[in-house]
């Protein structure tokens, strides 16, 4: 604790560091996103969908417990949809508030793992963290082929968090509409079902623009 002049003592500045150190540790957000946040995010002026996927994130930070739903980021590859759900959960984290990252084909892989005879871990230890993590991101969702297994697995796991009211932040490459004949749809990767219960669990958010890693190595 520390006294502060005219106001008494309150918690130490010094933990709530560590507590905050602790929670982003305790996230398993990757090396390659850990320094994700939203002073690091530079929508494009002249790109109002990155400008509105800003704001959304701003306003889930700043409003959060206050809010129900989550975000869903819809868009290509390399317009900034990891990077934004992310520095949401670091945002959140900063505000003392624990989270969870889960890549959606890394936790399958992790889930089937687990079956193995030999495997040290179980399901159970695997899906607990995902079941009560406060706030998860579950990054590209439907990236792995729509086999029965991968569809029953994520409408227990997103069915689970759907009922608890948990507050679930996804990214996707696949959207919903308007695209070419014979193009997948995000129903198409995660089933009727599934997705209809993400409208209700999250606005869709829709970003627009070109793959920034092809603009850092230099293609136009």
């Amino acid at each position: 604790m520390e006294v502060v002049s005219g106001k008494g003592a309150r918690r130490c500045v010094c933990r709530l560091s560590d507590l905050r150190r602790r929670l982003l540790e305790q996230a398993r957000v990757p090396r390659r996103h850990e320094e994700c946040s939203l002073s690091n995010y530079h929508p494009a002026s002249d790109n109002p969908s990155q400008v509105l996927a800003f704001r959304q994130a701003y306003r889930l930070i700043r409003e959060y417990p206050a809010i129900e739903r989550g975000l869903l980021f819809v868009g290509p590859v390399g317009v900034g949809k990891t990077h934004l759900a992310v520095a949401i959960l670091r945002g959140l984290i900063e505000k003392g508030v624990p989270g969870l990252f889960c890549e959606y084909g890394s936790l399958l892989k992790e889930i089937q793992d687990s079956y193995n005879p030999v495997s040290l871990i179980s399901e159970t230890s695997v899906l607990a963290p995902v079941y009560e993590a406060e706030v998860l991101v579950l990054d590209e969702l439907g990236a792995s082929r729509p086999t029965e297994w991968v569809l029953d697995t994520m409408t227990q796991i997103i069915g689970r968090r759907y009922n608890d009211k948990k507050l679930t932040i996804f990214t996707t490459n696949y959207l919903d509409e308007g695209q070419s004949p014979g193009v997948e749809t995000l129903q198409d990767r995660i089933g009727a079902r599934l997705r209809s219960r993400l409208y209700e669990m999250c606005g869709t958010v829709l970003i627009e623009g070109e793959d920034y890693r092809r603009r850092l190595n230099g293609f136009n």
